[in-house]
């Protein structure tokens, strides 16, 4: 579900949980490609049949390619309307606690923390965590800065 909301009520937004966004697939295709921008060519993530044997039984994307997800979808729980730019400020705190098999799907949960006056516009500070469907343990725990400007 998508919390829509002004850009003159972003302000109202602190302590608010977001909720889920839908699951999405993970592919080799997809970790693949992200291997080729990184030059992150490690075998757990790109050769399916050495990964068999590996600590996790399988390819699992690279914990870059989980954090980067953030980002689409972060856009399914949040939009704001009356924005000229929306810019990535940094992360607080990232951990990865589990590994996203490939095949698997994700979704992310995310609660906005606080939301601070910049100039020119609002930071927030969300707390998100990537779930994998069916896992015990969190993949991506993270708090990520966003500056909106209107």
């Amino acid at each position: 579900m998508t919390t829509t909301v002004a850009f003159t009520d972003m302000p109202s937004l602190a302590g608010t949980d977001l909720g889920f966004s839908d699951y999405r697939d993970v592919t080799q295709e997809q970790v693949n490609l992200f291997a080729d921008a990184t030059d992150d060519h490690q075998w757990i993530h790109v050769d399916p049949e050495r990964a068999k044997s590996g600590p996790f039984g399988a390819p699992v994307a690279h914990g870059y390619l989980s954090l980067a997800l953030v980002i689409p979808l972060s856009e399914e729980l949040l939009q704001v309307d009356g924005v000229q730019v929306k810019v990535n400020y940094g992360l607080d705190k990232v951990r990865f606690p589990a590994p996203v098999p490939v095949g698997s799907r994700v979704r992310m949960g995310s609660t906005i923390r606080e939301v601070t006056e910049v100039s020119g516009g609002y930071q927030i500070a969300m707390d998100n965590v990537i779930e994998v469907e069916g896992g015990t343990k969190p993949a991506v725990a993270a708090t990520t800065l966003l500056r909106f400007y209107g």
